[in-house]
């Protein structure tokens, strides 16, 4: 048995690293007025609330836009992830096929050929959401593609002796196994698709009143704005750390009353 109840372990998982972020955040400002750092070098922590306060109504619709791109190739990423590991996993040779492909699309730089996407594709904000969905979906592909043949052997053997079709077996048995594997795929592919999108950003620079917030981080860059830089940065790490924490949760509540990995362990 634990000695802590469980409130206090709950309480201690948040205020454990938000005590430790805020002496990191203290000990930056200190360093900074100690040391006397232009905030064209380093701004410290204030500075960069003060920008948030003042430039964070433009920074947060540039946010918006980035987060649609990032939350749209996340949803294709997982429709495209789950129907190729089913496909996978109904067939060997498919999986031994078209899985090599897909292993090169995840290790190509999405910064090299993401040139090359803007120039193929005429839209823009398609071409943004087709390089997010390169990075985010290898992940759901291949978690699920274990996840589904990490299925029980017994259990499979049990619903043929029963005559359950194909389709009975996938539905009730084998995507139900491999829901952890999926969620645990999830939630990678959660910030690797907010990266996708700032890559993308990076790469296409578009600017107006649609663009994203990495364009606002080199055009911050371009006007030795660094305290802006900085609030951008501090918005993106933000985001990727809800993004993280919302899909941790969404695994939690389906995960809770079944499967080991979510059961509170007595300890």
């Amino acid at each position: 048995m634990s000695d802590a109840p469980a409130p206090r372990r709950n309480w201690a998982r948040v205020l454990a690293p938000l005590l430790v972020g805020l002496l990191a955040l203290g000990a930056w400002e200190g360093a900074i007025r100690h040391f006397a750092v232009p905030a064209y070098v380093l701004p410290g922590p204030v500075a960069i609330a003060q920008t948030l306060a003042a430039d964070g109504g433009s920074l947060v619709a540039s946010l918006l836009v980035t987060l649609r791109t990032t939350v749209l190739a996340l949803l294709l990423a997982v429709a495209t992830g789950v129907a190729l590991a089913v496909l996978f996993s109904q067939s060997r040779w498919v999986e031994m096929t078209f899985l090599p492909y897909a292993v090169m699309l995840q290790v190509t730089p999405v910064v090299a050929i993401a040139p090359l996407i803007i120039i193929w594709v005429n839209d823009v904000q398609a071409a943004l959401l087709i390089c997010a969905w390169l990075v985010a979906f290898f992940p759901i592909v291949s978690n699920t593609t274990i996840g589904l043949n990490s299925t029980d052997r017994n259990l499979l053997d049990l619903y043929r002796l029963l005559g359950a079709s194909r389709w009975q077996t996938l539905v009730q048995l084998r995507l139900p196994a491999a829901l952890p594997f999926f969620l645990a795929g999830l939630r990678i592919s959660g910030g690797l698709a907010l990266i996708g999108a700032i890559v993308a950003e990076f790469v296409a620079g578009t600017g107006g009143a649609s663009s994203g917030l990495a364009y606002r981080i080199l055009e911050a860059g371009y006007q030795l704005q660094i305290p802006r830089m900085f609030a951008a940065l501090a918005l993106i790490s933000l985001s990727g750390a809800a993004i993280f924490l919302a899909l941790s949760l969404v695994s939690h509540l389906l995960l809770r009353r079944w499967h080991e990995s979510a059961l509170r362990a007595e300890r």
